[in-house]
């Protein structure tokens, strides 16, 4: 989870962002409230889809605001100076429409804001809560949320260990998935197993979603949730999925040949092979991410392959998938020491079949740690 220390520092970096003249902000955005006080609704809860608001203030410290019931639903210890708590839950009462029990529960700590500069979250905020504050946001210009979605980018120490822990767990799920692949069974058949692998090493319930998907010479490319489809001989099943631990999340693919892969199909994924390699030579701070997918998409489009490689060579990872920055080739961002990004090229070809490989990476100042460790391999 989310450490004390981390959360402070997050909360640090916040207050340098915003302008000096502010109070007060409250966040709105779960992810955020999340990012800066370790508080998460547990998914796995009667309050899923359930949320807090976060009252960070200089003077008076941080304040978590919402109903009794979702405050008790906390996945994890989190850490804030004051609790507002509407108290609705109790075995006597009916239930009360929670977003209001939100609002009430927002407008107790309204006192303390009036007469004093402050900003709200707007991208997430509910107008119900806006008219509870009864106040006017002091400066409408600030993009609260586009703030913090930058200051996301550049983890810190606790996000990198969540972010192992999930990088871990989808390993296991992709060594399961090398054993099992095999024609006569079906994509949900190797979904209820990898699922099994990824719960088992994260030690915990957690969520997965992604492609489970074959791809073969007549459907070159396919993407989602399994369907009933029974693997045959000639197909590719593409396994690039992610878990979530904590709101943290990996996202990595391989692609398995379901039998013998043809001369065809292997010679399409070493070029996938040497599309990634290319694409790792220029991980580092710095970078125009325009020049990673350059670099990544070259063996690909050098080969004749341009028309059959066309999303994205990579994207940011975190709270958020995808988020900045983007390896696109008009893409205007710049890698961060504290990005983590993926790689993932990939190929489909009509009459032969469709793949992609991927890994994740923390960039550093002068390259990059690979977070990621499962086989990359057709076999």
């Amino acid at each position: 989870m989310l450490s004390k220390e981390g959360c402070l520092a997050r909360q640090k970096r916040l207050w340098e962002a915003v302008p000096d003249h502010l109070q007060w902000v409250l966040i709105a955005d779960p992810r955020h409230v999340l990012y800066l006080s370790n508080f998460l609704v547990q998914p796995f809860s009667f309050s899923r889809g359930e949320r807090a608001l976060l009252l960070l203030d200089r003077d008076k410290g941080v304040t978590l605001i919402g109903d009794n019931f979702t405050l008790r639903s906390a996945a994890a210890e989190f850490y804030v100076d004051h609790e507002a708590i509407e108290q609705w839950y109790d075995h006597k009462h009916s239930v009360e429409n929670r977003d209001h029990a939100l609002f009430k529960a927002l407008k107790s700590v309204v006192p303390q804001l009036k007469g004093r500069a402050g900003a709200v979250e707007a991208e997430w905020l509910p107008v119900g809560a806006l008219h509870e504050l009864e106040i006017t946001q002091t400066d409408a210009s600030l993009e609260l949320g586009s703030i913090l979605r930058q200051l996301r980018r550049q983890k810190h120490a606790d996000e990198i260990a969540l972010l192992k822990l999930a990088m871990q767990a989808c390993d296991a799920g992709h060594a399961c998935a090398r054993e099992i692949v095999e024609a006569g069974k079906s994509e949900f058949d190797v979904f209820r197993k990898v699922q099994a692998a990824v719960v088992q090493a994260a030690g915990m319930p957690v969520a997965i979603y992604g492609d489970f998907r074959a791809c073969n010479a007549a459907v070159p490319k396919a993407g989602g949730l399994p369907s009933p489809h029974v693997l045959e001989h000639g197909d590719l099943f593409v396994l690039d999925y992610s878990v979530v631990v904590h709101g943290y999340r990996s996202d990595f693919t391989n692609t398995i040949s379901v039998g013998e892969p043809s001369a065809d199909q292997q010679k399409l994924f070493s070029l996938c092979q040497a599309a990634m390699q290319a694409g790792e030579s220029t991980l580092k701070a710095g970078t125009k991410c325009a020049d990673v997918h350059a670099a990544t998409a070259a063996p690909l489009w050098d080969a004749g392959y341009r028309d059959n490689f066309q999303h994205h060579a990579g994207h940011g990872l975190g709270l958020g998938h995808p988020e900045a920055p983007i390896q696109v080739p008009e893409s205007t961002d710049t890698l961060l020491a504290g990005d983590v990004v993926t790689l993932e090229p990939g190929v489909y070809v009509e009459g032969i079949g469709g793949m992609r490989i991927e890994h994740n990476y923390l960039i550093t100042e002068d390259g990059f740690e690979r977070l990621s460790n499962h086989v990359i391999s057709l076999t």
